[in-house]
């Protein structure tokens, strides 16, 4: 039986004086000063659970776009105008969260790569000390049901020293890459490669990628190259550099008309997380029976479509949210073999997030940004 997860009220209480770590606790919708790094109980691992050392925990859209209540329909606008809005104490709509009223206070962070540290009952005793990624998408009811909740997002995460999640959701991994640069993976590469095998990406397949140099682009483009697909991405030309480098086979400005560079039906799959005032025309650019697949709208989520371009060229839409099972053992796998690598932009210490939330909205950087979260040399919390 899948855990559930810990939301009880007085599990940040430290009267008890229960051993306690660092963490950032976000205490509601709002601005910066909704994140507060503090002291906390490190939590305890029950049935069926482990216990994470968190070593590296990298950054996304979605835990600003939460805290923020993006996911609010109340916001049309792109997520940077949205967290404009919201530091100049907007207010938020209680719909904000993914499904469900996120649970504030809670603890964010959907990337983590850590040690186990200790074991709930039941769960393996060989996974202490291993070195883990964990698959943020959980599927409480199993893979038959597309029911899901995310690490970070439904329940505390990993801005926080010590994380306890389902034994079934952590995964040892066994390469020569840093911390950080595993800590860049779980989202961006996990929500990306869902994507993929969603939309079937194959051999000889020509892949549109949108914001290819942000973490879901990034892992866009090297995903599909393994796949054998051929990649044009668009990026702003400061970026091109960079893309090239991860596998680009060609490139557009942001400021580009993409139906006049490549013309109408010529791209098989559009992967695109930007969605906004673009969107219409990207999809004249799909031959009969393209995909189009996205997990996110930071460019605006309110677009408008001609149903004519849908149907009469038998094009697919497809949302993408929960993970189908093979996605993150897969994943595993390409890091193991060497086929993808790590695009890391910067690295800060957690008690720096409101820092690093910041420049994140500057969209200056190429790849991740990643919280570190150094070992103290305590393996196991005193109990």
């Amino acid at each position: 039986m899948f855990p559930r997860p810990n939301l009880s009220p007085d599990r940040f209480d430290l009267s008890q004086n229960r051993p306690a770590m660092n963490a950032v606790v976000t205490t509601g919708n709002g601005g910066y000063d909704k994140l507060v790094y503090r002291k906390v109980p490190i939590p305890i691992p029950g049935p069926g659970e482990v216990l994470v050392r968190v070593l590296a925990a990298g950054m996304n859209n979605t835990e600003i776009n939460t805290r923020i209540g993006w996911y609010s329909s109340s916001f049309t606008s792109s997520t940077e105008a949205a967290a404009d809005a919201q530091d100049q104490h907007a207010t938020a709509k209680s719909d904000g969260g993914w499904s469900e009223p996120t649970p504030f206070p809670f603890i964010q962070g959907t990337d983590c790569c850590g040690r186990v540290a200790e074991v709930g009952a039941g769960s393996d005793p060989t996974l202490i000390g291993k070195r883990v990624l964990v698959r943020p998408c959980m599927r409480p009811l199993g893979f038959g049901s597309m029911e899901n909740v995310w690490m970070g997002s439904d329940f505390d995460g990993a801005f926080a020293e010590y994380v306890t999640v389902p034994a079934s959701e952590v995964f040892a991994v066994n390469c020569s890459w840093s911390d950080a640069e595993l800590g860049s993976l779980p989202c961006a590469y996990g929500t990306t490669e869902n994507m993929l095998h969603r939309a079937k990406v194959g051999a000889g397949d020509h892949v549109l990628v949108t914001g290819a140099s942000g973490g879901i682009g990034s892992a866009a483009i090297q995903l599909a190259k393994r796949r054998g697909a051929s990649v044009t991405a668009i990026a702003a030309s400061a970026k091109h550099a960079d893309v090239v480098a991860i596998g680009a086979d060609r490139l557009l400005d942001r400021s580009d008309d993409p139906l006049t560079l490549l013309g109408e039906k010529t791209v098989d799959v559009i992967v695109d997380n930007v969605g906004g005032p673009g969107f219409p025309d990207r999809l004249k650019l799909l031959r009969r029976g393209g995909r189009c697949v996205t997990s996110g709208a930071i460019g605006g989520p309110v677009v408008s479509l001609d149903m004519r371009d849908l149907y009469l060229n038998d094009i697919s839409l497809i949302g993408c949210t929960a993970w189908d099972e093979p996605v993150f053992p897969n994943l595993i796998s390409y890091v193991e073999r060497g086929e993808i690598r790590p695009l890391v932009a910067r690295t800060f210490p957690l008690a720096d997030i409101a820092k690093a939330q910041k420049l994140f909205l500057d969209k200056s950087h190429t790849g991740k940004f990643v919280l570190l979260v150094p070992e103290s040399g305590q393996t196991t919390p005193a109990r």
